[in-house]
């Protein structure tokens, strides 16, 4: 009997990733990548090896040529995709008056509109079966901003409002649509921080850490499963964010 299938953008390393191994149990999984490909063909190996069936889907989400045509190799070699994780994003760090255009543009292009063109490309499947999830990943920044980071705050709280409007627009059709708003995780786009800066933000969370990826894709699963939530935007931030 095939199983459902999941397409996670971002998903060949960091929060993606973790997503991709949490949902493994449950779902056939479309690592989605963009430049990454060893990291993605290697996690889609991990994931075949341990019982599932996944594939490592290529595309460049701020094109949304790439998007549709990464939906259509998906639904080839995996089947339609019944749950959309929008997970891959871009940061930059810097005084917003010397934020260069380039950079604004990437930040908006692959953390907004990425999110976008996803969620279209999955849509009229979704609509036309009655059902569909999609869980888009914003952060603690698009609720309330972070100084050095303006562009990407703003890209993110377009992501929550693009959740509740589609949310209410694609409910009728059985679709859920929601947001996991992540605090501060140790990924990659923390590398640039000092271990001083790290730990600075470690004492500022209640919980007295940093979150892991793990802590990331719990969240999403939850809302991949539950039938009576949508709109809602849950943010696994250790109290960073109250």
């Amino acid at each position: 009997m095939s199983r459902p299938v999941c397409w996670i953008t971002g998903g060949s390393r960091g929060i993606g990733a973790a997503c991709a191994r949490a949902l493994a149990p449950e779902y056939d999984v479309a690592v989605g990548y963009g430049n990454s490909r060893g990291p993605a063909e290697a996690l889609a190996a991990e994931l075949r090896a341990a019982g599932g069936n996944a594939a490592a889907v290529r595309a460049d989400v701020s094109d949304r040529g790439q998007v549709f045509r990464a939906a259509e190799e998906i639904e080839d070699r995996l089947g339609p995709v019944s749950l959309l994780v929008a997970c891959a994003g871009v940061a930059w760090t810097g005084l917003a008056q010397e934020m260069p255009e380039a950079a604004v543009r990437e930040v908006i292009d692959v953390d907004l509109c990425g999110t976008i063109f996803a969620c279209q490309a999955v849509l009229p499947g979704m609509i036309a079966r009655k059902s569909g999830c999609i869980v888009t990943v914003s952060s603690i920044w698009g609720i309330c901003g972070a100084s050095c980071e303006a562009a990407y705050s703003a890209a993110k709280a377009g992501v929550i409002g693009w959740t509740k409007a589609l949310a209410q627009e694609v409910g009728p059709s059985g679709i859920r649509v929601n947001c996991a708003a992540p605090g501060v995780v140790r990924t990659d786009m923390l590398a640039n921080l000092s271990e001083a800066d790290l730990g600075t933000l470690r004492e500022e969370t209640p919980l007295g850490r940093l979150g892991r990826p793990e802590d990331i894709a719990e969240a999403v699963k939850y809302l991949a499963s539950a039938q009576f939530v949508t709109g809602q935007v849950l943010s696994p931030n250790g109290g960073f964010v109250i």
